[in-house]
């Protein structure tokens, strides 16, 4: 069920309680689950916050915790599996549901109390009605009863001469079961045209925000968490430049006013959030432009830089934009002053010329002290890299939290650190979509391109940094082919992940020219029971599956017969 009334139905209700938050690894639930740290903390709450990778991962950390908790929320993440199927909770046990994934499950959203997801129902998602897809199972059974009983007393009427009415019973009967039939065949239609595409809707993290200032517990370092939940959908093109574009009108409004009640000016100047408009060159306030054009693959997939007329090309951009190449070889912050505030001008009067269309986006930059100046996308890309650097002394809940101590201004140093280590993770992004390219590995199949690799490389051995790879392979791909169909192909891309248990990690990107919705969780289904491939659909990312590597080819075939 949904409830519109958070701070009644939702907020109110765990005050005084024991919370149990389940915390799906992604940016934009770390952000949400951050808000909801300050907010327990102002009303004293006690909570557990346990980070979680899938399915089973969610099942562990409920058995661990179900003796001592009867609320559970839980952060992009359940909102698309029968919550209670899956965990089998008592009857006393609540579910609170904030997920950004979609489409949900029908039996959460038609819970009798059980589950609450946070939010009012859409009439845009076209959730079917409940008498469309649920028959009372006590009439039914009833309608059953007749049938046998009415089947006893046949032969009575029949001895009695009753015949019409053992035919009028039998006619009944036929109606029912064809009105039934009917019924069955229309519900499984309705549930393909919901179920069949999964979809992103508005960042868990703005709702969070929300609901604190629906509280007047609002404050900018909650409003800075917000947009980067915000922003993370963004770059990974979780939703569309439209509705981003929405949710940054709304997001400003708040801006202006959380900084116009700020009555002390000290407070006011000292953390500040300006919105600006942003480039498509990742972290060049940290890095150098030369090293940001090459490395972005917006820039980098227009300009075709991992070729030689490609690198002479943006050559010849910062000679147009009178940018000595020492200069952009140096960080951006040890460049002329002149040269940087002239840097974002530059880039917006040549976009047109250099098929940069795009190149600017709207968003915002905090700023506190004299020298802290990040944007959000710099905050994104810290935390992603934080997040995907699971090493086998290092494991997933420490770069969890993190990345959660990233977000606190009081640990800068580890923003800072996650900043290096992700132009690491880019730099590996764009050298192995260069020798991809070279080395002719993306193979069409058809109906959709795919992508093998063949050694086990720790930086997409995750699924962020599959996506990203997959991402960036796609759109290198559809800018050099010369069949026209490219860019109306998705890529399924195969990473190892431990070429010893022979495990691989396989991930699907939308065509370019779609947008964000895909149909991969129903699509892998299918291929994984036509192939009889050893798969795992544990994540909550529904494009990202686990397969054991020797069944790729068989399983790449299967799903070759159903797209053709």
């Amino acid at each position: 069920m949904f409830i519109a009334d958070l701070r009644r139905d939702f907020y109110q209700q765990l005050l005084g309680k024991r919370i149990l938050v389940l915390v799906n690894y992604d940016l934009d639930a770390i952000c949400a689950s951050k808000i909801l740290q300050a907010l327990f903390r102002c009303d004293n709450v006690l909570y557990s916050i346990v980070p979680i990778m899938g399915i089973s991962g969610m099942k562990r950390a409920f058995n661990q915790h179900k003796e001592a908790v009867r609320y559970v929320l839980l952060v992009n993440c359940g909102g698309s599996i029968d919550i209670v199927d899956v965990l089998q909770p008592e009857q006393d046990v609540v579910f609170f549901i904030c997920d950004s994934h979609r489409p949900y499950d029908v039996c959460n959203v038609y819970s009798d109390g059980q589950v609450r997801i946070l939010g009012e129902m859409n009439k845009n998602e076209n959730i079917p009605a409940f008498e469309d897809i649920f028959q009372d199972s006590d009439n039914e059974s009833d309608e059953d009863e007749q049938d046998h009983d009415g089947g006893s007393n046949e032969s009575d009427e029949e001895s009695g001469g009753g015949s019409n009415l053992r035919v009028q019973r039998i006619e009944k009967r036929l109606v029912r079961r064809r009105e039934r039939k009917a019924w069955q065949e229309r519900r499984i239609t309705l549930m393909f045209e919901y179920a069949q595409y999964a979809y992103y809707a508005q960042s868990s993290a703005l709702g969070v925000f929300e609901l604190a200032w629906g509280m007047s517990k609002d404050s900018l370092d909650l409003l800075w968490w917000a947009i980067v939940g915000v922003t993370e959908q963004k770059l990974l093109g979780k939703v569309e430049s439209s509705t981003y574009t929405l949710l940054v009108e709304r997001i400003q409004s708040h801006v202006s006013r959380l900084t116009n009640k700020a009555s002390d000016r000290a407070i006011q100047t000292s953390v500040k959030i300006a919105f600006e408009s942003d480039l498509q060159l990742a972290l060049f306030r940290h890095w150098s432009v030369l090293d940001s054009l090459r490395y972005s693959y917006y820039p980098a997939c227009r300009l075709k830089l991992w070729t030689y007329k490609g690198e002479k090309t943006m050559h010849e951009l910062l000679v147009d934009m009178g940018l000595p190449l020492v200069q952009a070889k140096q960080t951006f912050s040890a460049m002329d002053l002149v040269l940087r505030k002239e840097f974002y001008e530059k880039m917006e009067q040549y976009a047109e010329k250099y098929n940069l269309p795009d190149v600017t986006y709207a968003s915002f930059v905090l700023q506190y002290g004299y020298r802290n100046r990040y944007s959000a996308a710099d905050y994104v890309y810290s935390m992603l890299a934080i997040l995907e650097s699971v090493r086998k002394d290092r494991l997933p809940e420490a770069c969890f939290l993190e990345s959660m101590d990233a977000l606190s201004r009081s640990k800068k140093p580890i923003l800072d650190e996650g900043i290096e280590m992700c132009k690491t993770l880019l730099t590996a992004t764009f050298k192995q979509v260069q020798s991809s390219l070279e080395q002719h590995q993306i193979r069409s199949a058809g109906a959709f391109l795919y992508f093998v690799l063949q050694e086990e490389v720790p930086f997409f051995s995750c699924p962020y940094g599959l996506l990203i790879l997959a991402r960036f392979l796609l759109r290198a791909h559809v800018a050099v082919s010369r069949n026209r169909r490219a860019q109306e192909l998705p890529l399924i891309a195969v990473a190892p992940i431990d070429l010893q248990q022979g495990i691989s990690l396989l991930a699907g990107i939308p065509p370019v020219c779609e947008d964000s919705r895909h149909f991969f969780a129903k699509a892998f289904e299918e291929a994984g029971n036509r192939s009889g491939a050893v798969i795992s659909a544990d994540f909550f990312e529904t494009s990202v599956i686990q397969i054991q590597h020797s069944d790729c080819t068989k399983f790449l075939d299967a799903l070759t017969v159903m797209l053709s």
